[in-house]
């Protein structure tokens, strides 16, 4: 498979392009004991965090992430939804069981990833019975900071941002996710491949669109060196 090159895109938008991405931390490497107990001191204050108070107001629960913290590849999205917010758990409603099944047929497990969130809390939706929002870009100021913690502590080798909202958080940028999608870009020296949000699969069934999800992930599993068989290299091509 051919690589797709990195594209030059258009400056980011002042909001958060106005918050720099933190430098990599200059440290010795943790022990295995010392990351464990780095990153379940990072989730007691992340569970206790109260920097939104009409979030705060609204939650039912926070949404630190799930998985390996040894892992190599993690997927980044945008909010917690009402599933999510209910369990405590990034991506468990009907768009988490989609990300499950594409996570599934690289040959890897939820277990074996890092999942989380550009936001810890769900949006609130004053007025509304359902739905969600799009996380405000103060909102997501306050919270990214815990979301470069997670990522310094995990280290993985390929980052993968869910959505345009997740590009705009790790980046900066806000650029169509119709642009972006399928071209490497760069998070603070980690690869990161922007592609669609598994709800936008939900809501745009077309088996183009599944493959062109597919085909950023066969650029992932050979940035990882993961094997790749050719039942995979064919998955959602037409007959």
């Amino acid at each position: 498979m051919v690589h797709k090159p990195a594209v030059n895109l258009p400056a980011p938008a002042p909001a958060l392009a106005e918050v720099p991405l933190p430098a990599v931390p200059k440290r010795e490497p943790l022990s295995a004991d010392e990351k464990t107990a780095a990153f379940a001191a990072l989730r007691e204050r992340v569970l206790a965090c109260v920097k939104c108070p009409h979030l705060v107001s609204s939650r039912k629960n926070v949404v630190f992430g799930v998985g390996n913290i040894d892992a190599e590849l993690m997927f980044v999205g945008e909010a917690p939804g009402a599933d999510e917010d209910v369990q405590g758990e990034p991506f468990v409603g009907k768009a988490g069981e989609l990300l499950t099944k594409i996570i599934a047929a690289t040959g890897l497990t939820r277990a074996e990833v890092y999942i989380g969130n550009i936001l810890k809390c769900r949006p609130d939706t004053p007025g509304q019975s359902a739905g969600n929002r799009k996380p405000r870009p103060e909102e997501m100021a306050t919270c990214l900071p815990y979301l470069h913690e997670q990522i310094d502590l995990i280290c993985p080798k390929v980052l993968v941002a869910l959505g345009a909202t997740a590009v705009e958080g790790l980046l900066g940028k806000t650029v169509g996710i119709t642009r972006l999608r399928g071209h490497w870009q760069e998070y603070r020296g980690i690869p990161l491949m922007p592609t669609y949000h598994p709800a936008y699969l939900l809501r745009n069934q077309a088996m183009t669109e599944k493959r062109k999800v597919w085909e950023d992930m066969l650029a992932v599993m050979e940035k990882l060196g993961m094997p790749i068989s050719e039942k995979q290299r064919n998955y959602f091509l037409k007959a």
